[in-house]
């Protein structure tokens, strides 16, 4: 599956466009971690705990959007988009949202 942020893929022609796809994960963020972040708030510095919940979601939203344009036929995604937002009480949980483009090239 070829995936792109891109409205074309460079070097393919679009034969067929299958539809609009997307993935979305919510996951919540323990208190160990919100801990940690709130002293690397205080210190300065990066949270690699948030990070790799972040790129856990992340990937998950994009598994889900590739496999519902692999379930249309699509053989590749353009033009995707990602969102990053903190949702539930005082921003507890997070979400990420993908969206594209299935289409046969």
């Amino acid at each position: 599956m070829l995936l792109t942020t891109t409205p074309q893929i460079d070097g393919y022609t679009i034969r067929e466009y299958r539809g609009v796809v997307t993935g979305e994960t919510i996951i919540g963020a323990n208190i160990f971690k919100d801990f940690m972040a709130g002293l690397r708030d205080i210190v300065g510095g990066r949270s690699a705990s948030y990070e790799k919940v972040l790129r856990e979601a992340k990937d998950t939203s994009m598994m889900e959007m590739i496999e519902r344009a692999q379930a249309m036929g699509a053989n590749a995604i353009v033009g995707i988009d990602i969102d990053y937002e903190t949702i539930g009480e005082a921003g507890s949980m997070l979400m990420v949202a993908t969206s594209g483009t299935a289409v046969v090239i």
